[in-house]
């Protein structure tokens, strides 16, 4: 039997009672531990040696624990970071994680929960209670998991050696385009830690897909991925689904029921459509998040649970927050990382491999061997649509097609697209849906008929112009709310500042402003 692997720990902080507090919880666990009080000497540690894991305070007297992160992420360093920050600090929090942070604590650090999120790190379970700890404790049931009357989150017990399936994960994922490219990228970076991911794109991109990767590729891959459509629970019904009951809390609850969160123990809570949640039950969502526990519906003690949320929405999530329909600070804690999953018409190149794939299975939960193929001109009449159900509409049009074929091939035939189909002139052009250019002021010569205006002599400064009075239309409309405004253009608040700082808009620049 081979010896158990050793993890060497370092741990940052300036107050001498914390460092030797975490020292013997961490300890008592078979740790090695070395510590530092600064960002200075932190560095010079991990100069010195490598360790499985850096545990470092925000606050430090010369620098903070980001500096750290920087250093770690400058040198290629792959110790898993964990950063304790202040309590209530979401901003800090939401700051560590965007900068590689494995995960966060808050201050005062509940040491169940640091030994359980150190496990996690490192892909162990907490060691077992040594012979003095277990005098004062009762003995563990010989399960794969703790009681639930004391319920101790685990990690995956999967060694930190063994390396995630990546590839096996991401195989899923068809096509090479550029676009695919960059979402499998983030995949393999977003999967090592425990950072929220918000998932957006359009209805039948493949969200739910990207989210199983992402938890395929971690160190959760073996354990529970529970997916949740928050748009399809009844309202009345979303606290219990989400938290569990016990028995007695209300009618029809004749025994003690767990919740999404609690399937999702040690594993992966994906929130499908997350944009259609009710406000009442976004409030409740957000402490369960960053307390890290639930109350089950007639429970009065609240039970910690170890999951990582990822969640996904077709919504534009800032629009929502500016019209109150999303909290703002559920807002920030989901979406930490944000990947955009791009629609079919932004990779058409992929097709070929999207549909190879998805006839191969259609073919096969058929009983269909070998699976037909498209014909070219099938393919080539694919290229030109504009698959606003995306994938999903591409599924259900070679479900259709198989049927209707009965050969080996599938024809132009079989689609049935002849009135859906764009012509090649749009083809450059699918993502473009932009809504018609708002009337301009014609300017024509003397003598001329309006259509027959005069072009631009210069069109960017032409267009600047047009763009400027759309903006300043909708900024004035919604009294220079610059988040509401860019929200009824379709735009976000980063883009709405740089049309903004480029065409030289300030507050005063409207009819109704005090100046230029």
């Amino acid at each position: 039997m081979s010896p158990a692997p050793v993890y060497s720990l370092l741990v940052v902080d300036d107050e001498p009672d914390l460092r030797t507090l975490y020292e013997l919880t961490l300890l008592r666990e078979g740790y090695e531990l070395d510590t530092a009080g600064s960002v200075e000497e932190a560095i010079a540690r991990l100069g010195e040696r490598g360790y499985s894991a850096v545990i470092t305070d925000m606050r430090l007297p010369d620098g903070s624990g980001l500096d750290v992160l920087a250093w770690l992420e400058r040198h290629g360093r792959r110790e898993k970071a964990l950063v304790i920050t202040a309590f209530g600090s979401a901003e800090n929090a939401v700051e560590a994680l965007k900068a590689g942070a494995y995960d966060y604590l808050t201050k005062p650090v509940d040491l169940r929960q640091f030994r359980s999120v150190v496990a996690s790190a490192l892909g162990r379970a907490p060691a077992a209670p040594t012979v003095a700890g277990a005098a004062a404790a009762a003995p563990a049931a010989p399960a794969e998991r703790p009681e639930r009357a004391a319920p101790r989150p685990t990690a995956s017990p999967r060694s930190a050696r063994v390396a995630a399936p990546a590839p096996a994960a991401l195989h899923r994922l068809a096509g090479d385009s550029a676009a695919m490219q960059q979402v499998r990228a983030l995949i393999e970076k977003v999967a090592r830690s425990m950072a929220p991911v918000l998932l957006q794109g359009e209805s039948g991109t493949g969200k739910e897909l990207v989210a199983r990767s992402i938890h395929e590729a971690s160190p959760r891959g073996q354990r529970a991925f529970i997916a949740v459509n928050c748009g399809a629970i009844p309202e009345q019904l979303l606290e219990a689904e989400f938290f569990g009951f016990r028995k007695g809390a209300f009618t029809g609850a004749h025994e003690d029921r767990e919740g999404f969160f609690q399937a999702a123990h040690e594993g992966t809570l994906f929130l499908d459509e997350i944009g259609d949640l009710p406000l009442a039950m976004q409030s409740k969502l957000l402490r369960s998040i960053q307390e890290r526990s639930v109350r089950p519906v007639g429970a009065v003690a609240e039970a910690p649970v170890n999951v990582r949320i990822l969640s996904a929405t077709h919504k534009d999530l800032g629009a929502e927050v500016a019209a109150g329909r999303f909290r703002q600070d559920l807002f920030y804690r989901l979406n930490v990382i944000q990947i955009r999953v791009p629609p079919l018409r932004e990779r058409i190149e992929d097709l070929a491999a999207i549909s190879e794939r998805v006839l191969e299975r259609i073919a096969r939960d058929a009983g269909v061997s070998p699976p037909p193929r498209l014909a070219a001109a099938a393919l080539a009449q694919l290229a030109r649509y504009a698959f606003p159900g995306n994938v999903r509409e591409l599924e259900n049009l070679l479900h259709r097609a198989l049927a209707l074929s009965g050969g080996e091939n599938i024809g132009a035939e079989d689609l049935g697209l002849p009135e859906a189909l764009l012509d090649d002139s749009q083809l450059g052009a699918l993502d473009a849906a932009e809504p018609p250019q708002p009337a301009v002021e014609a300017r024509p010569a003397a003598g001329e008929r309006a259509e027959e205006e005069a072009l631009p002599q210069d069109l960017a400064l032409y267009l600047d112009e047009v763009e400027r009075n759309i903006l300043l239309r909708s900024l004035e409309r919604h009294r220079f709310n610059r988040t509401a405004a860019g929200a009824s253009l379709g735009l976000s608040l980063r883009q709405m500042r740089y049309r903004m700082a480029r065409l030289g808009i300030t507050e005063g620049s409207g009819a109704d402003g005090e100046g230029a």
